[in-house]
């Protein structure tokens, strides 16, 4: 007989008096190796804290939901986050820190969904405990180079319709015979971790249904591509017709990113009525 068959029927009266955030707790307490790498990859300046932001909404997320949360687990979601939680385990042992870690924010996120209410989302809060990892530098290590050069080439399509002499190699561009190198922090990686993250929290704040988000959700690379694309233009051209001060620099990079944010936010909490009007 499992462990949960067994709660249900009174078999452990103690475990039916915990209230689900303690059991929420003791999930996380089980994961504290994954959770103690984590925190110490974000303090040590190896990477970006951005997931400490993440990892705020997640907790006011949690309370926010807290007396809601069922009495009872569903059965598959807290199957699943004990199998996770093992396989973390193991890889605390056998796998890099990341892929571990990786394992233990869907522990966590399964052990989450056993005790939302149906009508709750379960897959924005899931992307929050993914985007709460520490991951940008990875990102950038593994996804930077090709992300790079389509920037490059997209933004050369945009300076050639703009009346610019554009060519690109690899991820430089030689723009009016100038030479412009497409470095990391142009990849995108920060502007799409910010835009799945606003698409996480509209998701989770509007409820509009898993279902209805995540078939939204593939748009939001788009977003992401087009608004870095648009960046690393006007950026480019700026300092082809002349340079940019490092105010203007600045503004372009935050109107950018405030735009793809706010249209993320726009399509992922749009009414289905609305989106399916001729």
């Amino acid at each position: 007989m499992t462990t949960i068959a067994l709660a249900r029927r009174g078999a452990w009266p103690a475990l039916d008096r915990l209230p689900p955030w303690a059991w929420l707790a003791l999930q996380a307490a089980a994961l504290w190796p994954h959770a103690l790498w984590a925190a110490r990859r974000a303090a040590d300046g190896s990477d970006d804290p951005l997931g400490l932001v993440a990892l705020a909404v997640l907790a006011a997320a949690v309370a926010r939901a807290a007396p809601r949360l069922l009495g009872t687990p569903r059965p598959g979601w807290l199957a699943a986050s004990l199998g996770l939680t093992a396989a973390a385990t193991a890889a605390w042992f056998a796998l890099p820190p990341l892929a571990g870690a990786l394992l233990a924010a869907l522990a966590f996120g399964s052990a989450l969904a056993a005790w939302l209410p149906s009508h709750a989302p379960r897959a924005p809060l899931a992307g929050l405990v993914l985007l709460a990892l520490p991951v940008i530098a990875s990102l950038q290590f593994y996804a930077g180079w090709p992300l790079r050069v389509l920037t490059a080439e997209l933004s050369t399509w945009a300076l050639r319709a703009a009346g610019f002499v554009a060519e690109r190699s690899g991820a430089a561009m030689t723009v009016d015979g100038r030479l412009v190198i497409v470095d990391a922090p142009c990849s995108g990686v920060q502007l799409a971790w910010c835009a799945y993250f606003c698409a996480c929290v509209a998701g989770w704040w509007s409820a509009r249904g898993d279902a209805i988000w995540l078939r939204r959700l593939p748009l939001v690379g788009v977003f992401v591509l087009a608004g870095n694309a648009l960046r690393n233009s006007l950026l480019v051209g700026g300092e082809a017709s002349g340079g940019l001060s490092e105010a203007a620099h600045q503004a372009i990079g935050l109107g950018i990113t405030a735009a793809v944010g706010a249209a993320v936010i726009a399509w992922t909490t749009r009414s289905e009525a609305h989106a399916h009007r001729r």
